[in-house]
């Protein structure tokens, strides 16, 4: 399942706007992202997609289920109603809907049809009627307030963890590690029931060490009885942080630790972009798995994904890469994402990259191999270094380009007094002022 293409009218600063998607005619990648600054709306079209796509999830777990509305407060000022309408694609087969919001004791022109987000739901229902292990497609919206991790410390009661289930708040509260924990604790006691706890392996190794042939043959009955679904869980965790393995939830006391270059850590002990890195693709791994039994790899599953703010947190090694690594761990997943990083959209080479600006939307050019000072100034529109400390450079080049030799000494002591020693720009142009000098000496 993908989207082709969403349409707002009079939703925030927008009044009509029309966007297409990835993959398209000319773009067969699966990833879009946005980029602009703050207030430009990038998060809004999260969010209007995340309402549209609530409906079909709130269709396809109830015949009349009711998805979120759009917000009063959403619609653009003097309009009297708001929509959106989007165009999902499935199967060789087109499904549009519309939903609708008008202000209170107003009559306005915009009125929803979802009609075909019923008929799309009902494909859904049938089939999990006739087969209760057919694959459903994730639909998955994780907002900036995604990364706070809440572990329990005593679970009350057993949850339900069907299919269907795999859609708990998948589009209003992004990364659920509550009910994560929940489930990877329910999910490894049944591994453990079939096998050999992680926590008496671990045991056994310190005791007999790891080339004990009676250590080997242990891990290998546990290797056999992995569960597949925190398999895949798991997976998706070592492939996204490399050094990272071995999840896993120790019960004295309550807790869920993690390797980390082979040192064992409580995840509460990780930094906050680890944190919030393996959380995210940790929620994603565990709902397709959820929703996709039959798959031999889970990770290989459909679905819609909507991460906002996708380089939050992450240190720049993993901004780099954090594109490629959604696609290659999530390959059948349509990527919508929204960023304030050039090195997000530098290193990834056939995303289609929207520029939001004052209300409009603009496709920009493949920024793939571009640095990131050049994007940073042509794409979002900001100067690479300090804007004073820009404007006193470009003073003191012009000051030795017309030969002003006084001015120049007197900028390069300013500037001097005011960056590090060994300031690469400051270098360069006390080479510069040296060789005019020798020039008008000679001269």
């Amino acid at each position: 399942m993908e989207i082709k293409s969403f349409q707002l009218n009079h939703v925030g600063r927008f009044e009509s706007l029309h966007i297409d998607l990835a993959p398209t005619a000319s773009m067969a990648a699966n990833v879009t992202v946005f980029v602009g600054s703050n207030g430009a709306g990038k998060t809004s079209l999260l969010k209007s997609l995340a309402t549209s796509l609530s409906w079909f999830v709130a269709r396809l777990r109830s015949e009349k289920g009711s998805g979120n509305p759009i917000p009063e407060e959403a619609i653009t000022n003097s309009a009297l109603s708001a929509s959106v309408d989007i165009d999902v694609y499935y199967q060789d087969n087109s499904y549009n809907w519309t939903i609708a919001k008008t202000q209170k004791g107003k009559k306005g022109n915009l009125s929803s049809n979802l009609t075909e987000a019923s008929k799309l739901a009902d494909f859904f229902r049938a089939s999990l009627s006739n087969d209760e292990s057919t694959s459903l497609p994730l639909i998955a919206f994780y907002s900036v307030e995604r990364v706070v991790l809440d572990i329990p410390m005593k679970i009350r009661g057993r949850h339900s963890f069907l299919q269907i289930d795999g859609y708990d708040n998948s589009l209003s509260h992004g990364v659920d590690f509550r009910r994560f924990f929940e489930w990877f604790r329910e999910r490894e006691d049944t591994e453990n029931e079939s096998g050999i706890s992680q926590e008496i392996l671990d045991k056994l190794q310190s005791m007999v060490g790891p080339d004990s042939e009676v250590w080997s043959k242990l891990a290998q009955l546990k290797a056999s009885s992995r569960d597949k679904q925190l398999t895949a869980v798991r997976t998706a965790i070592a492939n996204f942080m490399p050094g990272f393995s071995n999840l896993r939830v120790r019960r004295n006391p309550l807790h869920m630790s993690i390797d980390k270059h082979e040192e064992q850590l409580n995840v509460l002990q990780l930094s906050q972009g680890e944190k919030s890195l393996m959380a995210l693709v940790g929620d994603i791994a565990r709902r397709l798995a959820m929703m996709n039994p039959q798959l031999e790899n889970p990770l290989h599953g459909d679905g819609i994904v909507l991460i906002d703010e996708v380089d939050m947190h992450l240190h720049p090694t993993w901004q780099r890469n954090v594109i490629a690594r959604l696609t290659d761990t999530f390959p059948s997943c349509q990527f919508v994402l929204t960023t304030h990083s050039p090195l997000v959209i530098s290193d990834y080479k056939d995303a289609l990259v929207y520029l939001l600006e004052e209300g409009r939307l603009s496709a920009l050019p493949s920024q793939y191999g571009q640095d990131a000072n050049t994007v940073l100034l042509d794409v979002m529109g900001t100067s690479a270094r300090n804007a004073d400390i820009d404007s006193k450079l470009n003073d003191l080049l012009d000051a030795i380009q017309a030969r002003q030799f006084n001015l120049a000494h007197q900028l390069m002591i300013e500037l001097d007094a005011e960056l590090p020693s060994g300031n690469m720009e400051l270098a360069k142009a006390k080479l510069i002022l040296r060789k005019q000098e020798l020039r008008r000496a000679e001269d």
